[in-house]
């Protein structure tokens, strides 16, 4: 909560977010973690929600979390799946990734919202459920957002920062003037929560066959969420759907229904391909569904969502603290938009070639299947998009062949890990010998060696990327290097 002395107003937040879903949490929490005040806008009430459409976690974002702290209670209540299927015969081998988290962690969006609402609260963030935005301007020194709370009344709230985390209907967005150019890939996708009396033989279940696709995961409490569509049925999101027409497509799609029976929720839904054409005006940025929404295929959207959340929060602690110009914030345009585009081509290519059904597109798909198959290279490439380890942000020229890379768990002297050492918001210099901090930098970065030989130097930022990095390098010359990302 937002502090107060006496009978004085309440401290101002520093940063306010919208929406209180997995990318709104993850960012509010960094930053209250942090140091910096958050207030934390939400519109719905304070619950957390089991009508979720996400289902998995990959590889890069356990990572993020492992950062946190939060990965290992997450693997503890998910089941991780070595391989992901996307459709037919085409599937992608995890277990050769890059990581500590070589697999697809199964467990649904609420279990994650879970545990950052938690670690949200402890670090301080201040909630306003029931609250929706109403207005907004910005001036050069702030963000002053109307907002309406559960009573009807409406204040003004003001920050230095402000972040959308509001979802595809964002009135952020909305309200500063951002189109949201696309198109829908897919309409009247069926969801529904049921019971199955004949459990599948795989953990995700997913297939599409003629003109219907159906997916199964399961809840983890008795419930699977099925989401199915038929290309014949293009009706509005309001027509009603009943559980014969689920258990139809259902059987299109994967031969059986699996006796499903007591379904708990069903809805229909379309599906878009969208994505803002800036992150940030002015004072005022874009994460998660907000900036780009796309196919559940691959199930990239909350995945691509944390991971703006992570590569934009520590980026507003260096501004806000005075440590970093303002001009730090551009970079998460330049790294993340980029990103958001590549889901968006590889969730739609996913969905095109899994309803394929024209011959030559038909062909295509078996070439694909065939070449993953047979072709290492291009294998790791799809795995490391799909599951965010592959991304690389561009990086200055002249700059070490390193910088921008994500960095792997890498093994510390001591007996350490890179991401327990990330933990707090921290950079990270890994050296060949140790490197004194001063305490004008202690609060913002860890030092420590290598458990190897190696004799190169890396800045690794507190999202696990190299800021800097040298073959060999001096205490003048990592000095420098501090000066510049650390501040």
């Amino acid at each position: 909560m937002t502090g107060t002395t006496g009978n004085t107003a309440p401290t101002p937040p520093t940063v306010i977010v919208v929406g209180a879903g997995p990318t709104g949490l993850l960012l509010a929490g960094d930053l209250a973690a942090a140091g910096v005040r958050v207030t934390l806008v939400e519109k719905r009430p304070h619950r957390i929600s089991n009508l979720s459409r996400a289902f998995v976690l990959h590889a890069r974002s356990l990572e993020q979390l492992d950062a946190r702290g939060l990965a290992d209670d997450l693997e503890a209540v998910g089941r991780p799946l070595g391989r992901l299927r996307l459709f037919g015969r085409l599937s992608i081998d995890l277990t050769a990734l890059p990581s500590r988290f070589n697999h697809v962690l199964v467990l649904p969006q609420y279990e994650v919202e879970e545990v950052l609402e938690r670690r949200a609260v402890k670090a301080g963030v201040d909630f306003r459920h029931e609250t929706e935005v109403t207005g907004l301007t910005q001036d050069a020194d702030g963000v002053t957002v109307e907002v309406q709370g559960p009573d009807g009344s409406t204040e003004p709230l003001r920050a230095a920062y402000l972040v959308g985390a509001d979802g595809m209907r964002s009135r952020v967005r909305e309200a500063i003037g951002l189109p949201f150019p696309g198109h829908s890939v897919i309409r009247s996708v069926v969801l529904a929560d049921v019971r199955l009396a004949e459990p599948p033989e795989t953990l995700l279940t997913v297939n599409a066959a003629g003109d219907a696709f159906a997916f199964l995961a399961p809840f983890g409490d008795g419930y699977h969420r099925v989401i199915c569509w038929h290309r014949g049925r293009n009706v509005p999101d309001h027509a009603p759907v009943d559980l014969d027409e689920v258990k139809e497509i259902t059987r299109l799609a994967l031969g059986r229904d699996f006796g499903m029976h007591d379904a708990r929720w069903m809805s229909r839904f379309h599906s878009d391909e969208r994505q803002a054409p800036a992150y940030r005006v002015g004072r005022v940025l874009l994460a998660g569904d907000a900036a780009h929404v796309h196919s559940p295929a691959g199930g990239q959207g909350m995945n691509t969502g944390l991971q703006d959340a992570a590569n934009l929060g520590w980026k507003l602690v260096q501004v806000v603290t005075g440590h970093a110009p303002e001009a730090l914030l551009d970079t998460y345009q330049a790294e993340r938009h980029p990103v958001g585009r590549a889901v968006l081509r590889s969730s739609g290519g996913i969905v095109r070639l899994a309803m394929a059904k024209r011959p030559w597109t038909l062909a295509l798909r078996a070439a694909l299947v065939g070449f993953l198959g047979i072709c290492g290279p291009a294998r790791r490439k799809a795995a490391g998009q799909i599951t965010g380890v592959g991304f690389h942000y561009a990086a200055p020229r002249g700059s070490h062949r390193l910088v921008g890379a994500r960095v792997p768990d890498l093994a510390l002297a001591g007996g350490g890990r890179l991401y327990e050492a990330l933990r707090g918001g921290r950079f990270v210099l890994v050296a060949p010998r140790a490197h004194e901090v001063g305490p004008e930098r202690a609060a913002r970065l860890t030092a420590a060696r290598w458990a190897s030989d190696r004799r190169t130097a890396l800045l690794v930022r507190p999202d696990g990327y190299v800021a800097w990095a040298a073959d060999s390098a001096d205490d003048d010359a990592i000095e420098a290097a501090l000066a510049t990302h650390v501040g």
